[in-house]
């Protein structure tokens, strides 16, 4: 049986990838989320879960027993070790809850939102979509918008731009652009004229 045409929600952090995936959800297209499945595979019980204990210890527990992930984000963020260990852990986890979550989605195209598609791309990891979508963002705004949800500091917010793509490794790889400089409704508009271009590729998809 044929696949949908996949396309790879991307971008860096704050830049509106939620926005654009909600939107895309709304227009009844499926979004397989790589951050709801990396949430899945260490949910209370699971092996996953379980996994990381034995490497990190308890104390990535939050005190309801679930995983405490900004803790944990915060003990590997600058151990690159303990970061290759924690990807050996989850990665394969969270690729076969995508693959899952994929065949059980229906349509001409799913999405698949995958915040660090273009790192993966640039170690060098094997391509899961068709197509790239880069959501764009100024830097600038990126560092407000994350002082505001997370409450950190700029210096923190730049640590974490710093560890990602930049914006022209993710512009030179992307098959679709999308600016978000604007209001979410702009933005909102410009994902209405994506699906529409998404549904004439999808037709004449062919695997």
């Amino acid at each position: 049986m044929a696949r949908p045409l996949r396309i790879g929600l991307t971008g860096g952090i704050a830049s509106g990838k939620s926005t654009v995936a909600r939107r895309f959800a709304e227009l009844r297209v499926p979004v397989v989320d790589a951050d709801e499945a990396a949430r899945a595979v260490v949910a209370a019980g699971t092996p996953g879960l379980a996994a990381v204990l034995a490497r990190f210890g308890p104390g990535v527990l939050a005190d309801d027993g679930t995983l405490e992930r900004r803790r944990l984000r915060d003990l590997v963020f600058a151990d690159a070790v303990a970061r290759g260990d924690l990807e050996a852990i989850l990665h394969p986890l969270i690729r076969a809850e995508m693959q899952r979550r994929e065949d059980s989605s229906a349509g001409p195209y799913l999405v698949l939102a995958i915040p660090l598609l273009i790192e993966g791309r640039l170690r060098g990891e094997p391509s899961r979509v068709d197509r790239i979508l880069v959501v764009d963002a100024d830097e600038a705004e990126q560092i407000a918008r994350l002082v505001r949800r997370d409450g950190g500091s700029p210096d923190q917010a730049r640590a974490i731009l710093a560890a990602q793509a930049s914006r022209a490794e993710r512009a030179a790889l992307a098959d679709d652009l999308l600016p978000n400089f604007g209001s979410e409704a702009q933005l909102r508009l410009a994902v209405d004229r994506l699906h529409e271009r998404y549904l004439e590729l999808a037709a004449a998809f062919s695997p």
